[in-house]
């Protein structure tokens, strides 16, 4: 009995010595920084920006009440943006994965991920000259005679989704299609000997099946675009402020670091509680 719990605390410490770089590195490159940006969340704003004594809240209710239409346009674009990922990658990662040709499937997802070889700041930058008033799409308006003018679709919240859509889609469809070819469809044949049409097979059957790939792509998508300041500032202007722009402007200069801390404080609490969810949805799935 002593040798079999020498033994394991032996081992014990053998774990922890092994993981002691990576617990140095999570707590001087992740804790640290983070325990620092709370803190100065907490400062008063000195000069040139940078935090000073004494402590004060009034970072906290500035954000809440002055920016707090940024927010809930952040987290409303964050929304828009996931959904219509889920609309359009939903039927994408599933006609992937039932197409019964494996080249034909390599080369499809090699289709999805190819965006990712290409700099996203370029391929925002190339969005940007395909919206602009001399750009592809107005120029084909204009061609058509649809429009006598271009049509301003650059600085709007219409064109930061767009942009976002266009960065984050595959997030989405990676995950649902991991799903959807664990899928066995001969639950969908029992369902129709059962009775069930096509939509009743698919809202009682597939799509609960395959609801872990939609929560994970849920989650992969939502939680970068709710942070995300390139697509919003070079695609949104002033119209299409998010909260990531808020923190860039207050870190910028003789901003107000105070007030960035905690903005970006505020943005890691939306962020844990979509990442509570998720987890509470999986444990839900799992139970």
């Amino acid at each position: 009995m002593a040798s079999t719990a020498r033994l394991q605390t032996r081992e014990n410490r053998r774990s922890f010595l092994l993981s002691l770089p990576a617990i140095i590195w999570m707590t001087l490159f992740f804790l640290a920084p983070v325990a620092i940006v709370v803190v100065v969340s907490f400062l008063t704003r000195g000069r040139g920006g940078v935090g000073q004594l004494p402590f004060t809240l009034a970072n906290y209710a500035r954000v809440f009440d002055v920016f707090g239409v940024v927010i809930q346009s952040s987290l409303w674009i964050a929304l828009v943006t996931t959904v219509i990922c889920l609309i359009v990658g939903y039927p994408l990662a599933f006609f992937i994965s039932t197409r019964k040709d494996p080249r034909l499937r390599s080369l499809l997802l090699f289709l999805i991920i190819l965006p990712f070889w290409t700099n996203f700041l370029v391929r925002t930058y190339a969005l940007q000259t395909i919206l602009g008033r001399e750009g592809i799409v107005n120029s084909v308006l204009q061609a058509l005679r649809l429009t006598a003018e271009p049509v301003p679709l650059l600085n709007t919240p219409e064109a930061v989704i767009l942009g976002l859509v266009y960065g984050f889609l595959p997030f989405m469809v990676l995950p649902i299609y991991a799903s959807v070819e664990r899928f066995d469809f001969r639950y969908v044949e029992a369902a129709h000997d059962l009775g069930a049409n096509d939509l009743r097979a698919f809202l009682r059957v597939v799509f609960p099946l395959t609801l872990p790939g939609v929560v994970a792509g849920f989650i992969l998508v939502f939680i970068p675009t709710i942070g995300a300041f390139v697509t919003p500032d070079l695609l949104g202007g002033t119209r299409g402020i998010m909260i990531g722009n808020l923190i860039q402007q207050q870190f910028r200069g003789s901003g107000n670091q105070p007030l960035g801390s905690a903005l970006s404080v505020v943005l890691m609490a939306m962020v844990m509680l979509s990442l509570i969810v998720y987890l509470w949805l999986q444990n839900r799935e799992k139970g």
